[in-house]
Order: structure tokens, then sequence, then C-alpha cells
């Protein structure tokens, strides 16, 4: 199959982002975007995961005309409370780019001997010692590290971004994709002829017709092309990953120099958990839950007494704010390419929205399939390849999402009550492996006493939820401490990390606010 002629259908963030990477990465192939003047847009989706710094970077996006017109911050970290459980003293967060384990003596696991020995060592503590951001999103503060006065702390690796979903479709619309050559056509598509080849041409509301060699379908939820017309099977997570609806809405600050920081705060709640994500000019915020639990009615009272009770606010206040009730679709097709048509963002898929990894599949799918088309023609193997990578991708992350449920001890209503519930049958494992992945790999690096620095990313979960690998059955059993001298060697590893954490502590203390920071390099001059 060959691709010289690509048809987006959708506008919206996945269909301006589809096309941006197109004519950046093949800007001799003819690229349209059939987007309807009619479908109204939700503009949530406003956090990021840490690779949208690759797909700017892989755009060379200027960043200071970006900021302005995106409404953008920065992002260091995912901030949890009471995931663990509703005592309101369990706040955990899990940082961006690669731990700094320079200098230690085993790593990750050096934190772990000190919390062996020291049982008052503070979970918060395990992020501070290993990731210089840490620091930062401690003191509310930023640098860019332009100087190297925080050693270790690389900012187009080590952040990620807060922006206006909306204005982020448009800007890349019209800052980007449309001035490089992209085709706008401000259609509906009204039907379309399907054959064995897959979808042959789409009929606009225009009356015209349009053929494509491949159609990137970008209609979200609807999945128009993949879904409606090519009748590809929908696989639902239901099951695993209950939460299925979201209230969202947007509020004011009332103390900017607090309320801006550099997280997406996720709270859990009474049927799901509320997310806070603070733009240059106005927070984002939304309660994501599961109707199986509460009534979107009573989902909505939780959610604005929540408001009222974190944010301050009268109720008169809350009650006049605009909410969306969305309805989400919780899995993904069982192939995101089915002959030509490839569905990329919410027509493909969706995990429900912890770990702000809404674009992130948006971006990561759009990377495989420019690597899938690169070539003179695109095969039948090529698209089996790229349909088993793309779903591995997408349950991988499934299963990290689970682990923030399945470790929560919380059992105070029906909802938690049912998660603390939820069994996990090892017979179960051939429909159930993609939520079970990074399960089974902590249990089994428990059992086998594996090391933190053998997993990676998931010990700053398992670790805030006081899963902790290595636990001390395994330190006790003395595979690490025999092998030092403990009087010399382990004392020393510990104050290695004690004392350069307090380091990163006073050089993040001496830097500009985060608002100052945004003010002075992106904002000032508006």
């Amino acid at each position: 199959m060959k691709t010289e002629k690509i048809v987006v259908v959708g506008g919206g963030s996945a269909g301006w982002m589809s096309a941006s990477f197109l004519i950046k990465a093949f800007p001799n192939k003819e690229i349209v975007v059939v987007e309807s003047p009619n479908v109204p847009r939700v503009g949530v989706g406003e956090s990021t995961y840490d690779g949208i710094q690759k797909f700017i970077q892989f755009l060379e996006i200027d960043k200071d005309d970006f900021f302005k017109h995106t409404d953008a911050s920065i992002k260091l970290a995912i901030k949890f409370s009471n995931f663990y459980n509703n005592t309101g003293d369990n706040d955990f967060i899990y940082p961006f780019g690669a731990p700094n384990t320079e200098g230690t003596v085993w790593g990750l696991d050096d934190w772990h001997i000190k919390r062996f020995i020291n049982k008052e060592t503070d979970n918060t503590t395990y992020a501070e010692s290993y990731f210089p951001a840490a620091s930062l999103v401690k003191n509310n503060t930023y640098t860019d590290n332009k100087n190297n006065e925080l050693p270790g702390f690389i900012s187009d690796r080590d952040t990620a971004l807060h922006f206006d979903a909306i204005k982020f479709a448009d800007w890349l619309k019209n800052n980007y994709a449309l001035p490089r050559g992209v085709t706008l056509l401000q259609e509906d598509v009204v039907g379309a002829k399907v054959s064995e080849s897959g979808i042959d041409s789409l009929k606009l509301s225009s009356g015209e017709n349009i053929s494509a060699d491949l159609f990137i379908d970008c209609t979200g939820f609807k999945s128009l092309l993949l879904g409606e017309y090519l009748q590809e099977t929908f696989v639902s997570y239901n099951d695993v990953l209950p939460n299925n609806r979201a209230w969202a809405t947007q509020i004011d600050y009332t103390n900017k120099d607090v309320e801006l920081d550099a997280v997406t705060t996720c709270t859990a709640i009474e049927s799901g958990w509320v997310w806070n994500i603070p733009l240059w000019s106005r927070i984002g915020t939304g309660y994501v839950y599961s109707d199986k639990y509460s009534s979107p009615e009573d989902a909505l009272k939780d959610f604005k007494n929540y408001l009222i009770k974190t944010k301050g606010r009268k109720k008169k206040e809350i009650d006049s704010l605009d909410f969306k009730d969305i309805k989400m679709r919780v899995g993904i097709h069982e192939r995101t390419w089915v002959k030509n048509v490839v569905a990329i963002g919410l027509a493909a898929g969706f995990i429900e929205p912890l770990e702000s990894n809404g674009l992130f599949t948006v971006h990561e799918f759009l990377f495989q399939l420019g690597t899938t088309i690169s070539r003179e023609e695109t095969t039948r193997w090529d698209v089996d390849v790229y349909n088993y990578e793309a779903k591995k991708l997408y349950d991988d992350f499934v299963s990290f999402i689970r682990m923030h449920y399945s470790l929560s001890v919380r059992k105070d209503t029906p909802y938690w009550q049912a998660n603390y519930e939820r069994p996990y049958a090892f017979a179960d494992i051939e429909t159930e492996i993609p939520a079970t992945n990074h399960l089974l790999s902590l249990k089994s690096a428990r059992l086998s006493g594996a090391t933190a620095q053998s997993l990676g990313p998931m010990t700053w979960i398992a670790t805030g939820m006081n899963y902790y690998i290595p636990d001390d059955i395994a330190l006790n059993k003395g595979q690490f401490i025999n092998r030092m001298n403990y009087k010399k060697d382990l004392q020393d590893a510990i104050s290695y990390i004690d004392n350069r954490r307090k380091l990163w502590d006073n050089v993040s203390r001496d830097q500009r606010s985060l608002k100052d920071y945004l003010y002075e390099t992106y904002y000032k001059a508006l």
C-alpha cells in the first residue's frame, strides 16, 4: 500500500497533532484534514506526560510563541493524594525524567535500606532523594538550569506541560499545519463507500467525495471510520478500570503564587478522583468517577463539595461554574489499523485520565505510524507489527494505571470497597493480563527479593502506596546488608542521599517561583 495522500478526519488535539506530525515527517505527501464545523469540542486533556517534549522537539516548535498562545505552564510531576487511604497524610509524587543514582551504592535501593533502618522515613523523601525536580516541586520554584545550578536536572527531558487543549489544537492548526501546506476542508462526513480494501471514499456534506491512500480516524469516542464504517470490535476495559464518566470545569486563581504549581494533582474522593491542572491564567479541574457507584447528580454534588472545601470558595460561586458532563469509552479497538484506516486518539481507545495518558497515546501512536509508513510501500506485515506494538503500549499503560487502585487499602465507600475486593484470579490471566502485568511484576519482585533498581518507574507508585521493594523480609535475609561493611559503607550511602537531597532543596529554594519564571520568560510581553 502506498500512502501518498493521507486524509485526517476530525480536528481537535488528535487531528491537528496528526496533521502537524505528518506534514513535518512527510512534507512531500498530500495531507488533508476534514474538520466538522458542527462538532463541539470538550476542551479537556490539558495535562501531558513527559513524552510531549519529544513531540514538540520533533516538530521544532518555538516555545516562546507556543506558550503564549496556549496558556501553557510547566509540569514536573504528578501528585497523588488519598489514594492509599483517606487519612489525608499519604501524598506522594511521580516525577518525570530519569532518577539520578550517581554516587549511590545500590542506586534506588539505598533509600530502601535507609527506611529499613529508620521506619520513620517519610515516603515523600524517596522521590526527593533521586530527582532534583522533586525539590522544585516541594518549593514551588523553577529553573531551566542553563547554568547547571541544579545538577542532574534537564528541563527538556524532565518536564511535561499543562496547556489549554482547544488553544493547543488551534495553534497547531493555524501556526503550524496550514502554513506548511496541510489542506483544510471544513465539512461533515455524512457517508462512506466501503469495500474489501477499506474505505474507498468519504462523502462530505458539500456532496463531494474524497478518497485517500490512508485515512486517519480522529473522530473521538464516536470512532466514525474505524468503529462505525469498518465495524472493528471495541474491547471494553470497564471490568478492569471502572471509571467511565467525568465532570469538568474551570476555576480562577485566588492565590496564584501558591496555586500555580508544577504538578497535576490527583485527589481520591468518594467514587473516583479529582484532577487539578494549573494553567497560566486559570485552573482546569474535574472529577473522574464510576456511574456504577455514584449517579451523575450525586457525583456533581460531591465534586462541588470538594471544590468548596479545598478551594475556599463560596457555594454560590461554585454553583455558577459551567460543568461539563463527559461520558468516557474506556477500552481499545482490537486493531487500531484496519485496511486503510488508522485510528488515533479517542477514536482508537482511551484509558481513564489518571497519569495524563490521553495525549500520550496520540504522540506515541503517531511516532509508530510515521516509522511504519516511512518506506515506499507499507505491507501487511508492517500493519500487523503496528497493531501489535500499539496494543502492547496501550496495555502496558493500562496495567500501570491499575497499580494506583490495586495497592490502595481504602474501604470507606462502596466504590473503594469494591476496588479493595476486586479479584485477581490467575485463571483469568489470559483475558486480564493487560491489567495485571505490573501487578504480577511487583508481586514476583517482592517474593524473589528483587531490587527497586531493577523495576524502575513502578517503584515510585508502589513506594508511595507503602508497597516496598525490597521489603523488610528481603532485607532481613541479609541479601543486601551482608554484602556491605555495615558500619561504614551503609552509613556512607545513607548520608550521601540525605546530603544530596538537602543540597537540591537549598538550591531550589533560591530559585524564582514558578509563576515568576513563567511571567518573565513567556508572558511579560503580553
